[in-house]
């Protein structure tokens, strides 16, 4: 395979969501309550559909099984990546998510979720949950029991272009008025501590919390208050700053302006574009397409002016 795979997203609804997702990126939304597009998932919950190549109209999980060489013949018994871009016009809950093997043990799913955050845009005065200021588990336990949030969590102010690593374990909650491209593990296993005792306009009823598992998987001590140091450098007229470079994932953004090859040294590329438009390997692409280099192209010719963010093993 030497060409470029595309993807359809997937949409999903949330009490917090708004209409971001078509203002910024022009998607077409199922609601004005529009939370996250899974960009490129091959999770149960989101199978992105392929819309080019001779796999038009397979989902990804299907490729993944059936073509395991496109990936790099890497061992994951399941596709261990999933981009989402979020937009969040109302805070989301404070949320932690369990590492691999609490997932594996109490879930029985194949990943944990340990993840990572690029702020696309957000409002002046927006702000960031992450981390906690307890020092022990109990004391922790006894804050969340009295329900003093104030004094356990963590707030930061933000602005765009911030990159965020949250590894599983960590307090977070994405506040209002946040446009985030974000790169997971394969999961969706999320435990709620907190909601502001929201009531689900559709249900009539406060979201379900998972106090107990919450407890068990927040790693003590944990203040965290500073974004990850980028690594930038200039190239050819473009900037290629490294944001991640982790065990889960590695995560570079590209502002190209002109004539650019990225070379593909990884099992594959999920890439996402965030602004412009350009010639990819001689196929026109625009803000907001989603697609993966599959590990027999080892290098993509760009010509444009675009905004790419491309994350690999």
């Amino acid at each position: 395979m030497d060409r470029i795979i595309k993807l359809k997203p997937v949409f999903q609804e949330r009490i917090w969501g708004g209409t971001n997702l078509n203002s910024y990126f022009g998607y077409e939304l199922p609601s004005e309550n529009t939370g996250e597009c899974w960009a490129i998932s091959a999770h149960k919950n989101g199978d992105c559909e392929i819309v080019n190549t001779e796999y038009k109209g397979k989902t990804l999980s299907w490729l993944y099984k059936n073509h395991r060489e496109l990936f790099g013949n890497i061992s994951n018994d399941e596709f261990p990546l999933l981009v989402k871009l979020i937009d969040a016009k109302d805070n989301l809950s404070i949320q932690v998510h369990p590492d691999d093997n609490y997932a594996k043990d109490i879930e029985g799913e194949a990943f944990g979720k340990t993840e990572a955050w690029y702020i696309v845009d957000c409002n002046e005065d927006t702000l960031l949950e992450i981390g906690h200021n307890g020092e022990t588990k109990e004391q922790v336990k006894k804050m969340i029991e009295d329900g003093k949030w104030d004094e356990l969590l963590n707030y930061i102010p933000i602005k765009k272009g911030d990159f965020f690593f949250i590894p599983s374990g960590t307090v977070h909650a994405i506040c209002k008025n946040t446009l985030i491209y974000e790169i997971q593990q394969s999961s969706d296993i999320t435990y709620r501590l907190y909601d502001y005792n929201r009531v689900d306009s559709k249900t009539g009823k406060e979201r379900e919390l998972h106090t107990k598992k919450s407890i068990d998987v927040i790693k003590v001590p944990q203040k965290i208050d500073e974004t990850i140091k980028p690594k930038m450098e200039v190239i050819n007229n473009s900037k290629v700053t490294i944001y991640a470079d982790t065990e889960y994932f590695k995560t570079i953004k590209y502002d190209i302006d002109g004539s650019f090859e990225i070379m593909n040294k990884a099992p594959f590329m999920l890439c996402t574009i965030l602004d412009g438009e350009a010639t990819i390997n001689e196929e026109k692409f625009l803000k907001g397409d989603n697609f993966i280099v599959p590990t027999q192209l080892k290098e993509i010719k760009i010509f444009g002016k675009i905004t790419i963010i491309v994350s690999t093993l």
